[in-house]
């Protein structure tokens, strides 16, 4: 029991002494110039090709990072840039992204109409405004061709999230793009 006692009030003291590393904003957004050329320069994306970054929670951001880095989310350009990243520079950029405000890609308005009917199935993870919730990433804002992308790729199993694979199977190529007009128009 003394043991015991001597271990547990040593893990606790190292808790205090060593406490975790807060992420750091201006070292995420110092190291942000690699990610520019294709999510924008304040994490806009100016390319439907590309995810904006922008207002995505840091949870998700390190979330696919660390995909990425593992080799778990295949994708040759970010596999290669995230390959040597610190789990601290993921946490830093995580937190810069997180920090800059999101803006809308605007989108058809009677797709986008469409699409809102069909989003009632999307907010339970996404949230009320698809504005994102933890490890559920923001698709408020979105380029909805970006969001089409990934939307296939889910329904084909090219890329692969339980759930998201499941849900993407029900949906029509005409839901698909009604959903993703209604996600970039907000």
């Amino acid at each position: 029991m003394n043991t015991t006692y001597n271990i547990g009030f040593s893990f606790v003291m190292a808790l205090l002494l060593f406490p975790a590393q807060a992420a750091d904003i201006n070292a995420g957004k110092n190291r942000s110039a690699m990610c520019m050329g294709c999510h924008g320069n304040a994490g806009v994306s100016n390319s439907g090709m590309f995810p904006s970054l922008a207002g995505q929670s840091s949870a998700y951001l390190e979330s696919q990072l660390k995909h990425f880095r593992s080799g778990e989310r295949s994708n040759a350009t970010m596999n290669a840039m995230s390959k040597d990243l610190k789990d601290a520079d993921i946490q830093n950029l995580a937190a810069y992204y997180a920090s800059l405000p999101g803006k809308s890609a605007g989108g058809d308005a009677s797709l986008a109409q469409l699409g809102k009917e069909k989003a009632a199935m999307c907010m339970g993870c996404h949230g009320n405004a698809l504005q994102g919730n933890g490890q559920f990433p923001k698709l408020a804002g979105q380029h909805p061709e970006y969001i089409s992308m990934q939307l296939a790729n889910f329904k084909s199993g090219a890329r692969k999230a339980g759930q998201m694979n499941a849900i993407a199977k029900t949906l029509s190529d005409d839901d698909i793009k009604a959903l993703a007009e209604y996600a970039g128009s907000l």
